[in-house]
Protein backbone atom coordinates (compact mmCIF):
# COMPACT_ATOMS: atom_id res chain seq x y z
CA UNK A 1 0.00 0.00 0.00
CA UNK A 2 1.72 3.27 -1.09
CA UNK A 3 1.41 5.92 1.75
CA UNK A 4 2.35 9.56 2.36
CA UNK A 5 1.94 11.75 5.76
CA UNK A 6 -1.67 12.38 6.48
CA UNK A 7 -2.17 16.19 4.97
CA UNK A 8 -3.32 17.44 8.58
CA UNK A 9 0.09 18.98 10.33
CA UNK A 10 2.05 17.09 12.49
CA UNK A 11 0.77 19.31 15.38
CA UNK A 12 -2.43 18.09 15.04
CA UNK A 13 -1.42 15.91 17.56
CA UNK A 14 2.14 16.27 18.37
CA UNK A 15 3.19 18.86 20.13
CA UNK A 16 6.02 19.88 22.85
CA UNK A 17 6.69 17.57 25.84
CA UNK A 18 6.45 20.67 28.31
CA UNK A 19 2.45 21.01 26.52
CA UNK A 20 1.66 17.87 27.30
CA UNK A 21 3.50 15.72 24.40
CA UNK A 22 2.01 11.97 23.88
CA UNK A 23 4.76 8.81 24.30
CA UNK A 24 5.24 7.32 20.99
CA UNK A 25 5.27 3.70 21.26
CA UNK A 26 7.20 1.58 19.85
CA UNK A 27 5.61 -1.66 18.06
CA UNK A 28 8.63 -3.14 17.24
CA UNK A 29 12.03 -1.87 18.44
CA UNK A 30 14.52 0.55 16.30
CA UNK A 31 17.22 -2.07 15.25
CA UNK A 32 20.07 -1.60 17.26
CA UNK A 33 18.18 -0.16 20.13
CA UNK A 34 16.07 -3.00 21.43
CA UNK A 35 15.84 -1.45 25.28
CA UNK A 36 14.08 1.74 24.11
CA UNK A 37 10.78 1.40 23.44
CA UNK A 38 9.34 5.10 24.37
CA UNK A 39 9.27 7.81 22.46
CA UNK A 40 8.42 11.98 22.54
CA UNK A 41 8.76 14.38 19.56
CA UNK A 42 10.14 17.96 20.37
CA UNK A 43 10.03 20.53 18.15
CA UNK A 44 13.29 21.74 16.78
CA UNK A 45 12.49 24.16 14.02
CA UNK A 46 9.02 27.07 14.64
CA UNK A 47 7.72 25.29 11.13
CA UNK A 48 7.78 22.25 11.93
CA UNK A 49 10.07 20.99 10.21
CA UNK A 50 13.18 19.25 12.36
CA UNK A 51 12.09 17.28 15.16
CA UNK A 52 14.24 15.02 18.15
CA UNK A 53 12.78 11.77 18.19
CA UNK A 54 13.81 11.61 22.09
CA UNK A 55 14.09 8.17 23.99
CA UNK A 56 12.21 8.31 26.89
CA UNK A 57 14.11 5.88 28.97
CA UNK A 58 17.44 7.81 28.03
CA UNK A 59 16.43 11.85 26.78
CA UNK A 60 20.17 11.63 25.71
CA UNK A 61 19.22 9.51 23.23
CA UNK A 62 17.85 11.42 20.24
CA UNK A 63 17.04 11.00 16.41
CA UNK A 64 16.51 14.32 14.49
CA UNK A 65 13.84 13.46 11.93
CA UNK A 66 11.34 15.54 10.07
CA UNK A 67 8.22 14.68 7.95
CA UNK A 68 9.71 14.12 4.05
CA UNK A 69 7.14 16.36 1.97
CA UNK A 70 8.67 19.17 2.46
CA UNK A 71 12.30 18.13 1.63
CA UNK A 72 11.00 15.42 -0.56
CA UNK A 73 7.69 16.05 -2.10
CA UNK A 74 7.38 12.63 -4.35
CA UNK A 75 8.02 10.55 -1.65
CA UNK A 76 5.49 7.84 -1.26
CA UNK A 77 7.00 4.49 -0.47
CA UNK A 78 4.94 1.26 -0.11
CA UNK A 79 4.26 0.27 3.55
CA UNK A 80 3.81 -3.61 3.95
CA UNK A 81 0.68 -4.94 5.05
CA UNK A 82 2.62 -6.06 8.28
CA UNK A 83 3.48 -2.52 9.43
CA UNK A 84 -0.56 -1.70 9.38
CA UNK A 85 -0.85 -4.88 11.03
CA UNK A 86 1.67 -4.07 13.68
CA UNK A 87 0.11 -0.56 14.15
CA UNK A 88 -3.39 -1.88 14.20
CA UNK A 89 -4.71 0.45 11.96
CA UNK A 90 -6.29 -0.11 8.07
CA UNK A 91 -5.65 3.12 7.17
CA UNK A 92 -3.21 5.11 5.25
CA UNK A 93 -4.32 8.26 6.14
CA UNK A 94 -3.63 8.16 9.77
CA UNK A 95 -0.20 7.58 9.49
CA UNK A 96 2.63 10.09 9.58
CA UNK A 97 5.91 9.01 8.00
CA UNK A 98 9.15 10.88 9.37
CA UNK A 99 12.63 10.46 7.91
CA UNK A 100 15.89 9.91 9.98
CA UNK A 101 18.43 12.68 9.02
CA UNK A 102 21.93 13.17 9.40
CA UNK A 103 23.34 16.62 9.91
CA UNK A 104 26.66 17.10 8.69
CA UNK A 105 29.24 19.86 7.77
CA UNK A 106 29.39 19.73 4.01
CA UNK A 107 25.52 18.11 3.72
CA UNK A 108 22.48 16.76 5.31
CA UNK A 109 20.94 13.66 4.56
CA UNK A 110 17.84 11.72 4.79
CA UNK A 111 17.18 7.87 5.36
CA UNK A 112 14.36 7.50 2.98
CA UNK A 113 15.35 3.34 3.17
CA UNK A 114 14.25 3.31 6.87
CA UNK A 115 11.38 5.63 7.49
CA UNK A 116 9.24 5.64 10.96
CA UNK A 117 6.10 5.08 10.55
CA UNK A 118 3.60 6.38 13.11
CA UNK A 119 -0.27 6.16 13.82
CA UNK A 120 -1.21 9.56 15.05
CA UNK A 121 -4.47 7.65 16.74
CA UNK A 122 -2.80 5.11 18.82
CA UNK A 123 0.52 7.18 18.75
CA UNK A 124 2.18 3.46 18.02
CA UNK A 125 5.34 3.48 15.33
CA UNK A 126 7.58 0.95 13.98
CA UNK A 127 10.83 1.94 11.65
CA UNK A 128 10.56 0.23 8.40
CA UNK A 129 13.23 -1.09 5.98
CA UNK A 130 11.66 -0.79 2.39
CA UNK A 131 13.71 -3.56 1.25
CA UNK A 132 14.16 -3.87 -2.43
CA UNK A 133 12.60 -0.02 -3.29
CA UNK A 134 16.03 1.24 -4.45
CA UNK A 135 15.48 3.72 -2.04
CA UNK A 136 18.44 5.73 -0.66
CA UNK A 137 19.64 5.66 2.97
CA UNK A 138 21.25 8.73 2.21
CA UNK A 139 18.85 11.28 0.17
CA UNK A 140 20.95 14.69 -0.07
CA UNK A 141 18.34 17.62 1.43
CA UNK A 142 17.32 20.91 0.27
CA UNK A 143 20.14 23.47 1.65
CA UNK A 144 17.45 26.16 1.97
CA UNK A 145 16.11 24.30 5.43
Amino acid sequence: MTTRTASRPIEDTMIDPSLGLPTISMAVPMPGFPAHREFVLVRLHEDGLLYAFTSVEDPELRFLVAPPEPFFPEYAPEIDESVFAALNTKDPDRLLLMVVITAGVNETTANLLAPIVVDRDSMRAQQVVLSGSGLPVRAIMNRTY
